[in-house]
């Protein structure tokens, strides 16, 4: 049973959940407030230790490390370059767990890797080689720690069941700390998540994952908020069954995520070479939070999140009962987010069931050593058959890989059919196992985005994603694919001792930091490029908008798809040719027309007659100076920036010659940040039929509306046969330093007007 509350409570002891304010004072034995309580959860007192702002209501944290991959530390690095830094100031881990395949051919995805390692010795870096670890595997067992805080460029950077409040931001955000900066954010609420009860045989992580994100995704209910898990079904789960929902958290839209910690967290710290990490974590004997998520583990079935996202979770038994209406709907539905070949989900539906074509286990929330273990006891003795089902298992470390093999779990992973691959993030953004075209496979990995699974609908290929839990996969694959909850079988699950041999990394990871060395030269690719100059705000802005997208929420991945385009990312101006491909096909040639414009007025041309006849409308409404206005691209859509915390699905645009985001609303803290440290003004606006595709949106007073917090102001759309339309637009909360970086045109001419004077 999964039961969200419809107002705050107040939890006593940490075990009693009240909701009024009343008879929590009298449970108590005295008085408690709201105020005071507030003050009581793990999240404050983590928070508090980190701010330095001396106001819990404006944080401005420094963070105890930072962790980067390889589709985000080039861009990073250089941004910190550009901006002044000369050493990593804190324990900043690189890992090289996504573009490591060198698929597209050529150097350039290995040119990034001896970048990164240049830079670990340039300025003080932790260098984790190519396929060692995925990034949060490393991390987890190498970084966090109770009371900690992380921030990491993957938006999957959580280690709250380590006791560390863990965030994942673009990368604008590492490059603040990098150079002295804090990381500024109003206060976020915490939501109670109370665990209940004890998962049944076969129920694993991904199916309580699965579970929350399908109750809480769609409402809202915990969007840019911590989610904090207490309660006495922590204690029954062990220490990676804990962090495979933690994992998970980022598809609820939530800000981080703490856990109380315990036995099982000290014991997983001292195994991995560093109890002094570990610290007792738990709310205050009267704690007060935002809302509460009560989850009974025992009442959680084996559960499968359907195409295209983490929350569209459903029972497999309830699946099962009704295959041909659901997956007809969910088809439908799928189809509706995509632009050119569509997914047939109802042709599974076949001999009695439901069929797949491939399982996969991997990464951060897949392939951790106890969901490898489990998938070896369903395995073991069985086949997955020769026919169209494969089935492959990433684990997440070598030293886990190590261990696995010497246990012999992967023996008897292989033994029954299926492939043992590296340490790899791959099937988790489409660069890895990518299916035949009209394929349906299922994965224990973090996401089922459109293409995420690699396709190319535009080409005509198309193929579809489902969330599961290992146990249940290897449930489908002893039955060659016919869809099979764990729950069903009769299994015996081992309890395999877990060491760790922390002399693998010792052997291969470079341990850099505090030891910088200056005259270290960086290495760079011939694909490696600077960032492009951009300008900074002029008093009006005139932008086009070049996409206009109306679904209910786009995704960073259709702003900037994953895959293969991401080793492109150390090349801006070459990435960003790939910005909306997938989900607006005709956007970047909209965008560089617009930027030509611009570039042109810039280099003391006229501008094109369009342009005047804009002009010409608008004098006669509202004053204007064209030869003060800069012109720009601009996208609209009604809730941009799920998903991932990659910076790229901003600078893209910014490259393009963006200028503004219109939106209704922003899906992630991450991807408004984004924008920001880009200069692009994030802009909401209520009535989105003012304007449309193609139209001209003239912001007047756009700078002086920054910088002195302007509530709401009028911006002006230009249709194509002259009419003016007024129409409102606000920039939501902005802190100071947001403010000046987006007048000052991106982050990196922020830091060369306001130097760091630490």
């Amino acid at each position: 049973m999964l039961r969200l509350y419809d107002s705050g409570v107040y939890l006593l002891r940490g075990r009693q959940i009240v909701t009024d304010e009343k008879e929590a004072s009298r449970l108590a034995g005295r008085p408690v407030s709201q105020e005071d309580a507030a003050r009581g959860t793990i999240a404050y007192g983590i928070l508090k230790a980190h701010n330095q702002s001396g106001d819990m209501d404006h944080l401005r944290m420094r963070f105890d490390s930072l962790a980067s991959h390889d589709i985000t530390y080039v861009g990073i690095i250089q941004t910190a370059r550009a901006s002044g830094m000369k050493e990593f100031p804190m324990p900043y881990v690189l890992t090289n767990c996504h573009n490591s395949l060198c698929a597209v051919g050529g150097t350039i995805n290995e040119d990034d890797h001896m970048f990164a390692l240049s830079a670990a010795h340039k300025y003080g870096g932790i260098y984790v080689p190519t396929n060692m670890a995925v990034i949060h595997s490393y991390n987890r067992e190498m970084m966090a720690g109770c009371g900690r805080m992380i921030l990491g460029s993957d938006s999957h950077t959580r280690y709250g069941a380590l006791g560390t409040l863990a965030v994942g931001e673009g990368g604008g955000e590492l490059a603040k700390q990098l150079v002295g900066r804090t990381y500024d954010v109003a206060r976020p609420g915490v939501v109670l998540v109370y665990l209940d009860g004890e998962p049944r045989p076969g129920v694993g992580p991904q199916d309580v994952a699965l579970q929350i994100c399908g109750a809480v995704y769609a409402n809202g209910y915990v969007k840019n908020k911590v989610m904090e898990f207490v309660g006495p079904g922590v204690a029954r789960l062990p220490m990676e069954y804990r962090n495979g929902i933690d994992v998970m958290t980022t598809e609820t839209t939530c800000w981080s995520s703490i856990w109380e910690t315990d036995g099982a967290t000290e014991e997983y710290l001292t195994i991995h070479g560093r109890p002094e990490a570990y610290q007792k974590l738990e709310p205050a004997e009267a704690a007060y939070y935002d809302g509460c998520v009560y989850i009974d583990l025992g009442a959680v079935e084996s559960t499968i999140a359907l195409p295209m996202h983490p929350s569209h979770a459903i029972t497999i038994r309830e699946l099962l009962e009704n295959p041909g209406d659901i997956l007809r709907e969910c088809e439908k539905k799928a189809n509706g987010q995509i632009v050119g070949a569509k997914i047939d989900l109802v042709s599974k539906v076949h001999d009695g069931g439901v069929w797949v074509e491939q399982g996969l286990v991997a990464g951060c929330s897949g392939g951790t050593f106890d969901n490898v273990c489990a998938v070896a006891d369903i395995l073991r003795g069985n086949s997955t058959g020769n026919g169209a089902f494969t089935m492959s298992v990433y684990p997440g470390s070598m030293p886990a890989y190590l261990q696995l093999m010497r246990n012999g779990a992967l023996a008897d992973i292989a033994a029954a059919g299926a492939i043992i691959r590296e340490c790899f993030c791959g099937p988790c953004f489409g660069a890895g196992d990518t299916p035949a075209n009209g394929e349906f496979s299922i994965r224990h990995a973090t996401r089922n985005f459109p293409n995420r699974e690699g396709s190319k609908p535009g080409e005509g290929q198309m193929s579809a994603v489902a969330l599961m839990d290992a146990r249940s996969i290897a449930a489908t694959a002893i039955h060659h694919g016919r869809l099979t909850p764990a729950t069903d079988l009769d299994i015996r699950y081992q309890k395999y001792p877990y060491s760790f041999d922390r002399s693998v990394y010792e052997k291969r990871v470079y341990f850099g930091y505090g030891k910088a060395e200056p005259a270290y030269a960086l290495k760079f690719g011939p694909n490696i490029k600077d960032w492009p100059e951009q300008p900074a705000l002029t008093e009006d802005l005139l932008v086009r908008v070049c996409s206009y997208i109306t679904d209910p929420v786009t995704t960073t991945d259709e702003l900037i798809p994953s895959g293969e385009t991401s080793s492109y990312r150390s090349n801006p101006e070459r990435l960003s040719e790939f910005t909306l491909s997938r989900k607006d096909p005709e956007y970047v040639g909209r965008s560089k027309a617009v930027r030509e414009i611009e570039r042109a007025r810039q280099a003391g041309g006229g501008l094109p007659e369009e342009v005047c006849r804009v002009y010409e409308a608008l004098v006669k409404v509202v004053k204007v100076d064209p030869a003060h206005t800069d012109i720009g691209s601009t996208i609209f859509a009604m809730k941009p920036g799920d998903g991932s915390a990659r910076e790229q699905a901003a600078s893209c645009q910014r490259v393009l010659g963006a200028s503004a985001n219109l939106a209704k609303e922003y899906a992630t803290k991450r991807y408004r940040s984004n924008c920001i440290n880009w200069g692009m003004a994030p802009l909401l606006v209520k009535d989105e039929k003012a304007f449309g595709l193609g139209d001209w949106v003239f912001l007047p007073g756009l700078r002086r509306a920054v910088l002195e917090a302007v509530p709401e102001f009028t911006a002006y759309a230009v249709r194509a046969n002259g009419t003016v339309t007024p129409f409102s637009v606000s920039l939501g909360d902005l802190t100071p330093d947001e403010r000046q970086i987006i007048v000052d045109g991106c982050l990196i001419n922020y830091y060369r007007t306001h130097p760091v004077t630490a």
